[in-house]
Protein backbone atom coordinates (compact mmCIF):
# COMPACT_ATOMS: atom_id res chain seq x y z
CA UNK A 1 0.00 0.00 0.00
CA UNK A 2 1.30 3.58 -0.83
CA UNK A 3 0.03 6.36 1.32
CA UNK A 4 1.27 10.03 0.62
CA UNK A 5 -0.12 13.23 2.18
CA UNK A 6 -0.30 16.01 -0.03
CA UNK A 7 0.96 18.87 2.57
CA UNK A 8 4.20 16.35 3.16
CA UNK A 9 4.78 16.39 -0.74
CA UNK A 10 3.95 19.82 -1.99
CA UNK A 11 7.39 21.67 -0.56
CA UNK A 12 9.74 18.92 -1.77
CA UNK A 13 10.99 17.17 -4.78
CA UNK A 14 7.76 15.73 -5.91
CA UNK A 15 6.43 19.26 -6.44
CA UNK A 16 7.54 20.59 -9.82
CA UNK A 17 6.65 24.50 -10.57
CA UNK A 18 6.81 27.49 -12.56
CA UNK A 19 5.34 31.56 -12.59
CA UNK A 20 1.99 30.32 -13.81
CA UNK A 21 1.47 26.39 -12.28
CA UNK A 22 2.52 24.07 -9.57
CA UNK A 23 2.18 20.12 -9.75
CA UNK A 24 2.73 17.79 -7.10
CA UNK A 25 3.39 14.24 -8.27
CA UNK A 26 1.29 11.74 -5.43
CA UNK A 27 2.24 8.59 -7.97
CA UNK A 28 4.92 8.42 -10.51
CA UNK A 29 6.15 5.87 -12.68
CA UNK A 30 8.76 4.14 -10.43
CA UNK A 31 5.62 3.40 -8.08
CA UNK A 32 4.34 0.52 -10.41
CA UNK A 33 0.74 1.74 -10.86
CA UNK A 34 0.96 1.89 -14.41
CA UNK A 35 -0.47 5.53 -14.24
CA UNK A 36 1.24 8.40 -12.47
CA UNK A 37 -1.27 10.35 -9.91
CA UNK A 38 -0.57 14.49 -9.58
CA UNK A 39 -2.83 17.37 -7.72
CA UNK A 40 -1.81 20.43 -9.89
CA UNK A 41 -2.91 24.15 -9.62
CA UNK A 42 -3.00 26.29 -12.19
CA UNK A 43 -2.61 30.05 -11.28
CA UNK A 44 -5.57 32.47 -12.03
CA UNK A 45 -5.24 34.54 -15.52
CA UNK A 46 -3.02 31.92 -16.61
CA UNK A 47 -3.36 30.31 -20.27
CA UNK A 48 -1.82 26.70 -21.14
CA UNK A 49 -1.62 24.94 -24.58
CA UNK A 50 -0.55 21.06 -24.17
CA UNK A 51 -0.39 18.63 -27.05
CA UNK A 52 0.30 15.06 -25.33
CA UNK A 53 0.80 12.91 -28.13
CA UNK A 54 2.73 10.79 -26.34
CA UNK A 55 0.05 10.63 -23.35
CA UNK A 56 -3.81 10.29 -22.28
CA UNK A 57 -4.84 12.00 -19.45
CA UNK A 58 -7.80 12.67 -17.25
CA UNK A 59 -8.46 15.42 -15.12
CA UNK A 60 -10.78 16.16 -12.46
CA UNK A 61 -11.62 20.04 -11.23
CA UNK A 62 -11.30 20.17 -7.62
CA UNK A 63 -11.65 23.62 -6.98
CA UNK A 64 -11.60 26.96 -9.02
CA UNK A 65 -12.84 27.98 -12.55
CA UNK A 66 -11.17 28.18 -15.79
CA UNK A 67 -12.15 26.63 -19.61
CA UNK A 68 -10.42 24.12 -21.58
CA UNK A 69 -10.71 24.58 -25.79
CA UNK A 70 -10.31 21.44 -28.10
CA UNK A 71 -8.09 23.29 -30.59
CA UNK A 72 -9.02 20.48 -33.32
CA UNK A 73 -12.76 21.42 -32.83
CA UNK A 74 -12.68 24.84 -31.56
CA UNK A 75 -15.34 23.76 -28.92
CA UNK A 76 -14.76 25.30 -25.48
CA UNK A 77 -15.62 23.83 -22.24
CA UNK A 78 -16.35 25.74 -18.57
CA UNK A 79 -14.00 23.65 -15.99
CA UNK A 80 -15.60 23.95 -12.55
CA UNK A 81 -15.60 21.51 -9.24
CA UNK A 82 -16.55 18.76 -10.08
CA UNK A 83 -16.36 18.56 -14.07
CA UNK A 84 -13.78 15.88 -15.45
CA UNK A 85 -12.47 15.91 -18.97
CA UNK A 86 -10.52 13.39 -20.74
CA UNK A 87 -7.59 13.85 -23.73
CA UNK A 88 -8.69 9.99 -25.09
CA UNK A 89 -7.36 11.32 -28.47
CA UNK A 90 -4.65 12.76 -27.39
CA UNK A 91 -6.28 16.49 -27.84
CA UNK A 92 -4.37 19.24 -28.24
CA UNK A 93 -5.73 21.53 -25.81
CA UNK A 94 -5.77 25.10 -24.32
CA UNK A 95 -6.63 25.59 -20.59
CA UNK A 96 -7.57 28.85 -19.42
CA UNK A 97 -8.03 29.22 -15.26
CA UNK A 98 -10.44 32.39 -14.33
CA UNK A 99 -9.42 31.31 -10.93
CA UNK A 100 -7.00 29.03 -9.16
CA UNK A 101 -7.91 25.79 -10.71
CA UNK A 102 -6.69 23.18 -8.31
CA UNK A 103 -6.81 19.95 -10.70
CA UNK A 104 -6.59 16.19 -10.14
CA UNK A 105 -4.82 14.60 -12.92
CA UNK A 106 -3.93 11.16 -14.08
CA UNK A 107 -1.33 10.20 -17.11
CA UNK A 108 -0.91 6.72 -18.79
CA UNK A 109 1.71 5.80 -19.31
CA UNK A 110 2.86 7.21 -16.18
CA UNK A 111 5.33 10.00 -16.13
CA UNK A 112 8.63 9.72 -14.11
CA UNK A 113 8.46 13.26 -12.65
CA UNK A 114 11.29 14.63 -14.76
CA UNK A 115 9.25 15.84 -17.48
CA UNK A 116 9.08 19.00 -19.23
CA UNK A 117 6.98 20.47 -21.25
CA UNK A 118 8.55 20.26 -25.17
CA UNK A 119 7.80 23.41 -27.56
CA UNK A 120 4.71 21.43 -29.14
CA UNK A 121 3.03 20.86 -25.85
CA UNK A 122 3.51 17.50 -25.47
CA UNK A 123 5.90 15.27 -22.73
CA UNK A 124 8.58 13.15 -24.15
CA UNK A 125 7.82 9.19 -24.23
CA UNK A 126 10.67 7.78 -21.17
CA UNK A 127 13.87 6.55 -22.68
CA UNK A 128 13.35 2.43 -22.24
CA UNK A 129 16.08 0.80 -20.00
Amino acid sequence: MIVRDYNELKDGPRAVSDAQWTSVRMLLADDGMGFSFHITTLYAGSEHTFHYKNHFESVYCISGKGSITDLAKGETHQITPGVMYALDQHDKHTVRAEEDLVLACCFNPPVTGTEVHQADGSYALPEKS
